[in-house]
């Protein structure tokens, strides 16, 4: 509508894992305005930045969101040790989708799922903040 506000692209944080599919399921009533994956659920950090808490994450996420716009494992940090965190989670997701593959879940179409991979690790990210 003419003069209504407009919520800004907002990446939403989430500390409690238990909380993963509200959150999924609350982002998706505030998208819109052409912006593909306006509102994210951010990936998971400080103390679930683990197997675990990444695998329920990245599954709350593909199961109730749209995991191909995700903007992937991002940080503000220069730190050395955040390389290591990084790489574990393109290393999860690959296995998370692979295993999917495997199983009959998605598509045995390597280009494809090779795409979504690279959009969610680099190229989301890179749309989503006009770099």
């Amino acid at each position: 509508m003419e003069g209504e506000a407009q919520l800004a692209k907002t990446i939403i944080y989430n500390l409690n894992p238990s909380d993963n599919a509200l959150f999924a399921a609350m982002i998706g009533n505030f998208q819109g305005d052409g912006i593909k994956g306006k509102i994210q659920l951010g990936s998971a950090w400080w103390f679930l930045d683990h197997l675990d808490g990444m695998t329920q994450h990245l599954n709350e996420l593909s199961n109730i969101g749209l995991l191909s716009t995700f903007i992937g494992m991002t940080t503000d940090s220069r730190s050395f040790v955040s390389y290591s965190r990084h790489d574990y989670f393109r290393r999860l997701l690959c296995n998370l989708l692979a295993n999917d593959i495997r199983k009959g879940y998605l598509p045995h179409d390597i280009p494809f799922i090779g795409s979504v991979i690279k959009d969610i690790c680099y190229q989301n990210i890179k749309n989503y903040f006009n770099l």
